[in-house]
């Protein structure tokens, strides 16, 4: 018996987490919150109707098991994250997750699967936090080095060890979720595109054929704070200005590169009108499909910096706050995704300018993914949405895609 979707479902529970986790700006789902929690409780009282009960891993995930005919032979999971940024989105992560819980009814429906069906819920994918994406995947993959992330500070302050902590994480332990990865078979993944290239060509959803890699850093200015009224021009060390001047380069860097470059924080101290900044902190995103063309971008980016600091007198020192390298997803997936797109009328492949868990989970599974069409391509923000329409195909694409994941 077929498993027959009900995509309307999801998008009314959609809908119903944005209400009770978002605010007129948008969601507020940022990973390791309260808001976050409520989020999962409300995914445990949607897998409840199904009888049941998720189990959380050492790194935080959340795993959620239906039962197949054959219990012993390889799951297939279905998932993404609940996680988002501060004032995100109602699709981001949160689509796959839902959707795949969908995946998950449709077969209890139907009388259950062929081989067990898992739902997963990776923790903190965004990393808006800490600034340490992907942080539940990398863990299961075995990427997750807990000395590299045990010195990061949120915002306020905060260690990620003792935020983890109320929420029951072992930071030292985290690694431990890859025992999970004996029984699974494979991983797919739908996710919004978050960018505007389905929707310029019309295409509703589409295969992904992998990720770009990811270089991120921070750059640290250091100059001599001083009065804003009685330190002539010509005398100032100016931190901020060596890191405004060095993001400025920086954006001219992927050129015929290909990728893209992203200063997307600058904090300056003191951080007053009246004084000179003694010191600049500079984030810096590098992304490119290709490793070699990244390895050349994160060059160019060290010398910018350098080059910047020079001129301003300005020390400089850097440090990788996270990187990754191109992903591929699996080629049989792939090929898989491809034709279940193909029944939409529009069996359309692209790589992902973003970065997602099955990246990470591609590491140690077979893994692949769909991208839904953003509207504007816009995310990462309150005005992201998507016609309801193209999620009611990408749902049902997915639903494809898992039965045909399933026979195999």
């Amino acid at each position: 018996m077929s498993a027959r979707l009900e995509p309307g479902r999801v998008i009314a529970d959609l809908r119903e987490l944005q209400r009770r986790t978002g605010d007129e700006d948008g969601a507020q789902r940022v990973c390791w919150s309260d808001t976050w929690t409520e989020a999962r409780e409300f995914l445990r009282e949607l897998l409840a109707e199904l009888e049941i009960e998720p189990e959380v891993d050492e790194a935080g995930n959340l795993w959620a098991r239906l039962e197949g005919a054959t219990r012993d032979a390889p799951a297939l999971a279905l998932g993404s994250h609940l996680d988002s940024v501060p004032s995100g989105g109602w699709l981001d992560g949160a689509l796959g997750v839902l959707a795949g819980l969908e995946v998950l009814r449709a077969h209890a429906r139907a009388g259950g699967p062929a081989r067990p069906l898992v739902l997963v819920d990776w923790a903190d994918e965004e990393g808006a936090r800490f600034g340490r994406s992907l942080f539940g995947s990398s863990a299961f993959a075995g990427t997750l080095d807990p000395d590299a992330v045990r010195e990061l500070r949120d915002a306020d302050g905060r260690a990620l060890p003792k935020v983890l902590a109320a929420h029951g994480v072992d930071l030292d332990r985290a690694g431990e979720c890859a025992r999970r990865r004996a029984g699974l078979g494979a991983f797919l993944e739908l996710h919004i595109e978050q960018g505007p290239r389905l929707e310029a060509h019309g295409i509703p959803v589409a295969a992904v054929t992998g990720c770009v890699g990811v270089e991120r850093l921070r750059f640290a200015f250091s100059g001599q704070a001083s009065h804003a009224g009685t330190t002539p021009m010509d005398m100032r060390c100016d931190a901020g200005l060596a890191a405004a001047a060095a993001a400025l380069a920086i954006e001219h860097i992927p050129g015929a590169e290909g990728g893209v470059a992203t200063t997307g924080e600058l904090r300056l101290a003191p951080g007053i009108a009246t004084a000179v900044a003694g010191e600049a902190r500079l984030t810096v995103d590098l992304r490119n499909a290709d490793g070699d063309a990244l390895a050349r971008m994160l060059r160019a980016a060290e010398a910018a910096c350098r080059a910047a600091a020079g001129e301003r007198s300005a020390e400089l020192s850097q440090e990788q706050i996270w990187r990754i390298d191109p992903i591929r997803f699996d080629p049989e997936l792939v090929g898989a995704a491809r034709e279940a797109c193909a029944a939409t009328g529009a069996p359309a492949e692209l790589v992902s300018g973003a970065l997602h868990d099955a990246a990470e989970v591609a590491r140690v599974l077979p893994a692949a993914m769909l991208f839904c069409a953003s509207k504007r391509g816009i995310s990462h923000a309150k005005e992201e949405d998507t016609d309801e329409a193209d999620l009611i195909v990408a749902v049902e694409t997915l639903g494809t895609m898992a039965e045909r994941a399933l026979a195999t």
